[in-house]
């Protein structure tokens, strides 16, 4: 395998966007996506088990990793591009999230609206990632 350097300026960014992303999407897909998994906004808000600082640093910190991952992925596979990056996001979308999901709502017997909801943001997610991931690339250090 090439050797890859983590850029972390770019992962950062990566993830930082990935996180506004996500709350862009649910956001305007919010009653949507409540009702495709049977709970509600009052639920929500009020469940005992629900700690917003722990959600969203998971979820930053989930984003962090894909960002990782797609930079790795990108640079070990030849150019390192936001083209190569978004393409990478894609391939991983098909062969994993969108593959994976429908195995798992298919047997939950979930609505195809809430497996769009939740596939879509993911694709569209991964090819953000491999984009800023993909193009942000580390200067040679000077010799």
């Amino acid at each position: 395998m090439p050797p890859a350097r983590l850029h972390w300026p770019a992962l950062i960014v990566a993830s930082i966007a990935s996180f506004c992303f996500e709350a862009v999407w649910f956001t305007v897909f919010q009653k949507q996506w409540l009702a495709g998994i049977g709970r509600t906004g009052e639920w929500l808000m009020s469940h005992p088990g629900v700690s917003p600082p722990v959600q969203f640093s998971t979820a930053l910190l989930c984003s962090l990793i894909a960002a990782i991952v797609l930079s790795l992925l990108t640079q070990w596979t030849g150019p390192q591009t936001a083209k190569r990056g978004i393409l990478l996001g894609i391939i991983v979308w098909v062969g994993f999230v969108a593959t994976s999901w429908a195995k798992a709502y298919i047997f939950e017997v979930r609505t195809l609206e809430i497996y769009a909801i939740n596939t879509i943001y993911m694709l569209l997610d991964l090819m953000l990632i491999g984009a800023i991931a993909g193009a942000w690339k580390a200067r040679p250090h000077p010799l």
